[in-house]
């Protein structure tokens, strides 16, 4: 065409041809970002590693305060505005949900593999042959895991408590370990059946009471309620019944009202008294009925639109024998129910004596330093449910016990999924990299230095908990490189006597889950990331 036209001489046209040559600028400045954004978040909460990370203060836009260093807990409170950052966020929150333990380790190993994969793409290897590298060195770890991982019987309660004191031992309640791990083994394994590999966690609740000390939590065997207290008790009504007949209501025992705003005007004295003798009449009607199924302990669902129980109906409620726990949670109902055995009735009609709970005994007791707590024991279908009772001495240390105490029963269950056990303080990360390593230096291409990085990013795991332990993260490194490559496949970073020990005999050891959950997550999320090449926003 251009010889048509008698041109002979090539294009002068560069900026053409500049737009021609850098149509991959944008999707590397695309991938950079990206990167860089969810390695910042990485780098804010790396410094809560381990069990002599640091805490953070998180303050909210309505001024309350949380003093954590759970992972987890953090990222959610942050308000996190890129999206690869948010992958983040979510990938610590699905560790804390699969395994309860290692939601800061998932995002810091996420972090060091982006950081790895940009030295890999700055020696122009593609993004494709990066993830599919990654995959690779994914799974060898993970048989890698297998080799090194240890069984565990769940008859073997005391390695099972050291599981759970390793996990508290990075939490800001990490002197009341020794309270709180029994705790969370025993209330895993009452709900634990023969053959089973999962337990719900929702059959057990974790309820708080102001006062006391951490020393003082215990586990209860049936019901326990903090914020209610037995009507009439502090005006000397009934607070103890033995062998109860236990009712759940959902309706109220209180004077009706229409759908409908209204007034009522009443102009002289005769008909007050109607209203009032009505009033009576209906709620005695509504207590006969419940007195006659034999209840003598009626819980009282909290109503939204009107009060769920009147003065006059509580009166009449303790003239008839019968103690009441009100303002019971909608979302306690389901748990309240499976524990006492009793059916929720939603109207008057359908309150029959097989719709009742038994129980040995109900009773408000009185707690060292005088605040109530009701008890409701010896219920008919034990090991079905569990209830912990947290105490503590301030606000913010008992909402950590009880962030705390949830991880340990995430990592007990861990165990009841997972039969096996592996070294803490770093140990499989390095062994895992090591051997690596070794794998890396046998295959060919691309996919070597692939694997090379993925082993690499590994050992930011024990050089974190050496830094923040106070230790010189690259001297220890290097002892615990040397000590793996000498098959001491068990040594780990020991944080409290600053060297390099067995960590089976120092009784440091955690679920295999939670690893495999780490290694799996983080890859995940970091192929995702380096899969993106634009960004395209949309009004």
């Amino acid at each position: 065409f251009l010889k048509m036209q008698g041109q002979t001489q090539p294009s002068t046209n560069t900026n053409y041809d500049q737009k021609v040559f850098n149509t991959n600028e944008k999707p590397k400045d695309v991938r950079r970002n990206n990167i860089m954004a969810a390695k910042t978040l990485a780098d804010v909460i790396r410094t809560s590693l381990g069990p002599r990370g640091m805490d953070k203060m998180i303050r909210s836009g309505r001024g309350e305060v949380t003093i954590t260093n759970d992972g987890a807990t953090i990222l959610k409170q942050m308000q996190v505005m890129h999206p690869s950052a948010k992958m983040l966020v979510e990938i610590s929150n699905a560790q804390d949900i699969e395994a309860g333990d290692g939601t800061t380790s998932v995002v810091v190993f996420a972090g060091a593999l982006l950081s790895n994969a940009l030295g890999l793409l700055d020696k122009n290897i593609h993004p494709t042959v990066i993830t599919d590298g990654y995959q690779y060195a994914m799974e060898e770890a993970q048989k890698i895991l297998t080799e090194i991982e240890k069984p565990i019987s769940l008859e073997d309660r005391e390695s099972i408590i050291q599981n759970a004191i390793t996990s508290l031992s990075s939490k800001v309640v990490s002197n009341y370990s020794q309270v709180l791990a029994p705790i969370a083994v025993d209330a895993v394994l009452k709900l634990v059946k023969d053959g089973d590999t999962n337990v719900d966690l929702k059959d057990i609740k974790i309820s708080k009471k102001l006062g006391g000390t951490i020393d003082d939590s215990e586990i209860q065997e049936g019901l326990v309620f903090t914020n209610h207290k037995a009507s009439g008790g502090s005006s000397g009504g009934i607070t103890r019944i033995e062998n109860p007949n236990i009712g759940l209501i959902q309706f109220c025992l209180s004077s009706p009202k229409t759908e409908m705003e209204n007034t009522v005007v009443v102009n002289e004295y005769s008909a007050m008294d109607r209203i009032i003798t009505e009033e009576r009449n209906y709620i005695v009607g509504l207590i006969k009925k419940i007195r006659a199924a034999k209840c003598n302990v009626l819980l009282i669902q909290k109503s939204i639109l009107r009060d769920a129980v009147s003065e006059m109906a509580l009166h009449f409620l303790q003239k008839a024998g019968i103690m009441v726990i009100k303002n019971i949670e909608r979302d306690e109902i389901e748990f309240i129910s499976k524990t006492l055995g009793c059916t929720p009735v939603a109207h008057i009609d359908q309150f029959t004596p097989n719709k009742l709970g038994k129980a040995k005994i109900c009773e408000e007791v009185t707690l060292s330093e005088g605040s109530k707590v009701i008890k409701i024991g010896g219920v008919t279908n034990p090991n079905t449910t569990v209830s912990i009772l947290v105490r503590g001495s301030n606000g913010l240390l008992l909402d950590e016990a009880e962030r705390s105490l949830r991880d340990a029963l995430c990592v007990v269950r861990s165990i009841v999924k997972r039969k096996a056990i592996l070294p803490g303080g770093g140990a499989p990360e390095t062994e895992i990299s090591v051997k690596l390593f070794e794998i890396a230096n046998k295959i060919k291409g691309l996919k070597a230095y692939c694997v090379k990085a993925f082993a690499e990013s590994l050992e930011v795991i024990p050089f974190t908990l050496a830094e923040n332990a106070g230790l010189n993260p690259i001297n220890i490194v290097t002892e615990l490189r040397n000590k793996h490559q000498q098959e001491e496949k068990y040594h780990g970073i020991n944080v409290k006597k600053g060297e390099i020990t067995n960590m089976l005999t120092e009784n440091v050891i955690q679920p295999s889950l939670v690893t495999s959950s780490i290694l799996k997550l983080a890859t995940e999320v970091v192929r995702l990331i380096l899969k993106i090449d634009d960004i395209v926003i949309c009004r």
